[in-house]
């Protein structure tokens, strides 16, 4: 075997599943050029939700962040979290949309893609991954992680197989709510080495205390790439720590040839940047404990922030353990989709709806009926159809591609931006967020003002604080 390959998260899923994707440039920059001479694989620094977060709270360009970073950071690959079809939002884009997106993203310095669909459906993967090629970009193919009654050994590594013949460059198992037990990492890393050729990559994270005996088994699987975090914003519902896995591997024959002494050089800037943040309450320490509710409910950490919230806000919070039981009922019903952005939103929101009507299905919200009518892809499993006529009625469902069915739509945001948009990359940015980037635009070209945070009570400020669960 071969040394194993680190990439850390510091500058992106690190925070976003600590501090609500808080760290500014300002607290990145005065260690980026040390971070660029550790040795990573990669650093990811950007997508998830930074993209959205940047303009809403942060007043900062997104597309600026990302050519800092590139700069200070010009001899590390710089790599990215992108949601398919659906890019970094919430709803599907047309294709020249994406693959507008994932041109201007390598053009501004990304050279790792990572590509993800909730529903494990390459058809919705398919466009990014052709863009990422076509522009020079590393095609990172990723596989949502979960457990069901069909989501197997034998049903990953045929969708490895597939990602492979697609044109994935690299396989990655996205295990973003920690369930992939030791044992069961080394099982399905020792059948994905036989099945596919190229490197496979893991990621998770330490939310159930996991994380750490996950990768040492991975490691000895051979396991080519992992994913950690620099210990001051690593464990808990993070990555496991880069140290600990460092000094885990010195000397054996996965070591990973990184330098503790430096990796504790920088973590030292980091830790100084995490204080601040408990200071302010930007990180609660709360999302360092481990919580094994997770492998009970598999349900992601802030999947059960969002469902307790409504519940909060429905004066129903004595009816919390009956809606974790009800979760596994819906996705049942809804035909096992993993519990990742969006799915794990709709799929937790329907099991408070029914628990609070008090009759499961009486109140449907319209993600609920889109995801039934096949509009975010292919479920896993069968459908309860019984429940999908309850739901839809006798509207048709999508069998296509549902990208199939989006007209090309460039033009049309650009129409829409206007005098605000000065870029190709202002028009991107509209086009995912139109409210939040006019509004970041208006300030950014105009009045130079400060960009407020939006009411707590808007739809997608509460989606952007649902991080643990959108890595």
């Amino acid at each position: 075997m071969t040394k194993l390959n680190i990439t850390d998260t510091i500058l992106r899923d690190a925070h976003q599943s600590q501090a609500a994707t808080r760290m500014r440039i300002e607290d990145m920059l005065p260690a980026l050029e040390k971070l660029d001479k550790l040795g990573y694989w990669s650093v990811e620094c950007w997508g998830g939700a930074t993209f959205d977060v940047c303009m809403r709270f942060l007043n900062e360009d997104p597309w600026e962040r990302l050519r800092t970073i590139k700069k200070a950071m010009p001899n590390t690959k710089l790599q990215m979290l992108l949601r398919g079809q659906n890019i970094l939002g919430y709803k599907h884009y047309a294709d020249d949309v994406v693959d507008a997106f994932v041109k201007k993203s390598i053009e501004n310095g990304i050279d790792v893609i990572r590509i993800f669909d909730a529903l494990n459906d390459p058809r919705n993967m398919e466009q990014a991954m052709k863009a990422c090629k076509k522009y020079g970009g590393i095609c990172e193919a990723a596989m949502s992680y979960t457990i069901s009654p069909v989501h197997n050994e034998d049903y990953f590594v045929e969708l490895a197989k597939t990602l492979e013949k697609m044109g994935a460059d690299v396989i990655c198992i996205k295990d973003m709510a920690n369930l992939l037990l030791p044992y069961d990492a080394y099982s399905l890393i020792k059948k994905l080495k036989e099945a596919v050729k190229c490197p496979i990559h893991l990621h998770t994270h330490n939310t159930t205390g996991t994380g750490d005996m996950t990768y040492l088994m991975a490691a000895q699987a051979g396991v080519d790439i992992v994913d950690t975090a620099l210990s001051p914003f690593g464990n808990g519902t993070a990555n496991p720590a880069t140290e600990a896995l460092v000094a885990t591997l010195k000397g054996t024959e996965r070591d990973t040839g990184l330098d503790l002494d430096a990796l504790a050089d920088v973590a030292a800037h980091f830790r100084s940047v995490a204080d601040k943040m408990k200071a302010d309450g930007t990180l609660d320490p709360k999302v360092l404990s481990v919580d094994t509710k997770t492998l009970i409910y598999q349900v992601p950490g802030g999947m059960l922030s969002n469902m307790l919230g409504q519940l909060k806000q429905a004066g129903k919070e004595d009816k919390y353990y009956d809606v974790l039981a009800e979760v596994p009922k819906v996705r049942k019903d809804f035909g096992y989709p993993p519990l990742v952005t969006p799915t794990s939103q709709i799929v937790g929101t329907q099991a408070v709806m029914n628990v609070i009507a008090g009759e499961p299905y009486k109140m449907v919200p319209k993600e609920s009926k889109a995801l039934l009518r096949g509009e975010y892809g292919t479920l896993p499993a069968p459908v309860n159809e019984d429940v999908r006529k309850k739901c839809i009625g006798d509207d048709s469902v999508i069998t296509c591609r549902p990208a199939d069915l989006i007209e090309p739509e460039l033009e049309k945001y650009k129409a829409e931006a206007g005098d605000l948009a000065k870029c190709e990359e202002d028009v991107l940015s509209y086009a995912l967020f139109p409210q939040v980037a006019a509004k970041f635009l208006e300030a950014k070209y105009g009045k130079k003002e400060e960009v407020k945070e939006t009411p707590a009570n808007d739809d997608n400020s509460v989606r952007t604080l649902i991080v643990q669960d959108l890595s």
